[in-house]
């Protein structure tokens, strides 16, 4: 019986929650599913605050760091290239993502042990390749930015993370069994990697940003390329293969690092771009303008003498005998009105005189 009681009673109360027929669909504003407030609207390109598109691109040195046959080499170091270009969307003012395109060549040395070494001396090789990838981009500059931080925000700090797809092309000369000959039959360690799903990479980096100006920022970035793969430095397949390269270190995985110069593009209307937006620098601006700002009207200038809840600025009764209740112009309360404030009658809602504390005189 009460379970039915309870049903009775819910399923209309449910029904009717759901009824939206009187909530304004017209994309008017303020609507049902509005606030209220007048600075409430519909978001699209008119209406947003801030750009958040921008196209990056940039170059610098590529080295092949962890790996069998590497570019630092008995105290030298082997440069290479690498240039990349990116579309980004920042989606936040801490976090973005981008699309990236890199291509580069590494240059890299190493020599075998015992008589193999002797034979083939210093084997050169080179990696030539090519990457997609994704990254994401979180501003630490405006994650961990301080309350009282009041100055120009030009300088960013930025982090990197992201995964992609790689190809690349190698070659390995020595002198001994990694050559171009005919007598005896040798030929170089040679890999070509197609592009495909089974390519993955991974690459983690720092960077740091400048503001130049409204349409662009220049950026320091390095980045470290983990490939996942033990052939990406040229050494041949496998830690088997012959000659004997890819046996040089323990791993399975070439590792390089990036180091760049770069620009960015920012693109849109809107400034600034939303990687540039501090909202604690905003909240300081405003509260230092209303700080500023003359005062227009002042609450309660002249205080409230009678203590009952009315301001002397408007008061009617500015001597409101304590504890009585007032209306919005201070005046005593009368209901009766019988000249009698409801404060000292003894019967509110009946008129009588003053006499007789407010209450009627019965006359026989």
């Amino acid at each position: 019986m009460k379970l039915n009681l309870l049903l009775a009673l819910a399923l209309p109360t449910a029904f009717f929650g759901q009824n939206n027929s009187a909530a304004n669909t017209t994309g008017d504003y303020p609507n049902a599913y509005s606030s209220g407030s007048a600075n409430v609207y519909r978001f699209d390109n008119s209406s947003r605050l801030f750009s958040d598109w921008s196209v990056s691109i940039g170059g610098g040195s590529a080295f092949l760091q962890n790996a069998d046959v590497n570019s630092f080499y008995d105290g030298k170091v082997d440069f290479g290239w690498n240039a990349y270009a990116s579309i980004d969307k920042q989606i936040t003012h801490t976090f973005g993502m981008s699309v990236q395109y890199q291509m580069g060549k590494t240059n890299q040395k190493a020599l075998l042990p015992g008589a193999a070494g002797a034979a083939a001396g210093v084997a050169t090789a080179y990696t030539k390749y090519h990457q997609v990838a994704v990254l994401g981009d979180i501003n630490f500059s405006n994650l961990m930015r301080r309350v009282d931080n009041h100055s120009t925000y030009r300088w960013a700090l930025h982090g990197y993370a992201g995964v992609g797809l790689q190809g690349y092309d190698t070659l390995l000369l020595d002198n001994d069994m990694s050559r171009w000959s005919t007598t005896p039959a040798r030929i170089p360690i040679q890999i070509e990697q197609k592009l495909g799903l089974d390519t993955f990479f991974y690459q983690v980096g720092t960077g740091v940003k400048f503001n130049a100006s409204k349409l662009i920022d220049v950026e320091a970035r390095a980045m470290y390329i983990i490939s996942g793969d033990d052939s990406f430095d040229g050494g041949g397949f496998g830690k088997d293969g012959v000659p004997r390269y890819n046996a040089l270190k323990d791993g399975h995985s070439d590792n390089m690092f990036t180091v760049n110069l770069g620009l960015s593009f920012k693109l849109g209307k809107q400034s600034p771009n939303l990687q540039w937006f501090d909202p604690l620098n905003n909240i300081n601006d405003r509260i230092s303008i209303l700080d500023s700002k003359e005062i227009d009207f002042v609450v309660c200038e002249k205080g409230d003498l009678d203590n009952d809840g009315v301001c002397d600025d408007w008061d009617r009764q500015l001597d409101t005998p304590a504890g009585a209740r007032v209306d919005g112009a201070g005046v005593a309360l009368d209901m009766d009105l019988d000249g009698v404030i409801d404060l000292y009658d003894k019967c509110v809602t009946v008129p009588g005189p003053a006499s007789n504390n407010g209450c009627p005189v019965n006359v026989k």
